[in-house]
């Protein structure tokens, strides 16, 4: 079927594939409607890899989806042909150690759309786990859906910060995943967020988003010594690092308040150095998350019932034949672009 492929480092072809996927009793088929851009699939196409995850053949991009059930397995009785869904891409090892204590998304054996060697959705179907596959309420539309992936990395760095009703909370970045985990914080129970980064545009999108949420360029100004003034010198209870830039996720424990939390949220480009002295003073718990567990029918429900909108970070479409162009676009990082997507027809 005709995918986007990413050949090798820095070329993409948009081509028939050969790829055939066999329809288990407990899986759908699903015929592809959108796909959002990730960053992880723009790294992947101008560095050939992320980590220890080397492209060393052709594999066909992206991981956040929405569409259309087609086909049936015979087990399967929660979905039917014609149900909207959106699709958890992460699919564990059910009897693996990490699976049965809950933790699947950390199971060594996870398999994940679009991370070498697995094959990603941009092409016109799938076959997915029913179990990993999620029907979408009327209101929710397939552009929202697409974007249920993202979401859920806010919602589970939400979750594990265990926000309380009316913390203050600071999120460092505002490309897709800060915005999200922002709105994320605000509907965990924040009564305010500072934003920070160092795009303008990016910050004039996050302050539109909610009157809770404060923004401040950290390119222009001193961003702990105003989030200490605006909180009487207490600080945030709260601190979501989302930019992985090292000398960001330096100064995590700076504004953060005494008893507080720092929860890891972007992946840092190399290895960087904090403050242990700063985090022991204030007995900081400090949280990490990769990707998200068990939280796809809760951004479902926050989307559906405008707890959390998503709609203002698309920003932009491409038709399914102009997706490589789409990538080139999207490698360029341009001012104002938060959320990028693939409507295939």
């Amino acid at each position: 079927m005709k995918s986007l492929v990413l050949e090798e480092k820095l070329k993409l072809s948009l081509r028939d594939f050969p790829i055939e996927e066999a329809l288990g009793p407990r899986d759908v088929r699903i015929g592809i409607h959108t796909v959002g851009i990730c960053g992880s699939d723009v790294h992947y196409y101008t560095h050939g890899g992320i980590g220890q995850f080397i492209v060393r053949e052709p594999m066909i991009l992206g991981h956040e989806a929405s569409g259309t059930v087609t086909e049936v397995g015979a087990q399967v009785t929660n979905l039917k042909v014609g149900d909207r869904v959106c699709m958890e891409p992460g699919i564990p090892d059910p009897n693996s150690r990490a699976s049965r204590l809950g933790m699947y998304n950390i199971d060594p054996a996870v398999r994940f759309w679009a991370t070498p060697p697995v094959h990603g959705c941009l092409r016109p179907s799938v076959v997915h786990p029913a179990d990993f596959t999620f029907k979408l309420p009327d209101n929710v539309s397939f552009a929202e859906a697409a974007m249920v992936e993202p979401l859920a990395v806010g919602v589970h760095a939400a979750t594990k910060a265990r926000v309380k009703p009316g913390d203050v909370a600071l999120v460092q970045g505002a490309g897709p995943i800060g915005l999200v985990t922002a709105l994320s914080a605000l509907a965990a129970g924040c009564a305010r967020v500072f934003l920070t980064d160092v795009d303008d545009t990016k910050l004039e999108i996050g302050a539109s988003l909610s009157k809770a949420i404060t923004t401040i360029n950290v390119g222009k100004g001193d961003a702990t010594a105003e989030i200490l003034r605006q909180t009487e010198g207490w600080g945030v209870e709260c601190v979501f690092e989302c930019s992985g830039h090292p000398r960001a996720a330096g100064q995590v424990f700076d504004a953060l308040c005494p008893g507080g939390v720092v929860v890891f949220v972007g992946i840092p480009v190399e290895p960087f150095h904090y403050d242990l002295g700063k985090a022991m003073v204030r007995e900081a718990r400090v949280e990490q998350i990769f990707r998200y567990a068990h939280v796809f029918p809760r951004c479902v429900g926050l989307i559906a019932s405008g707890a959390i909108d998503v709609k203002p970070l698309i920003t932009r479409k491409f038709a399914f034949e102009d997706s490589v162009h789409a990538f080139e676009v999207a490698a360029t990082a341009p001012k104002g672009q938060v959320k990028m997507q693939i409507e295939l027809p």
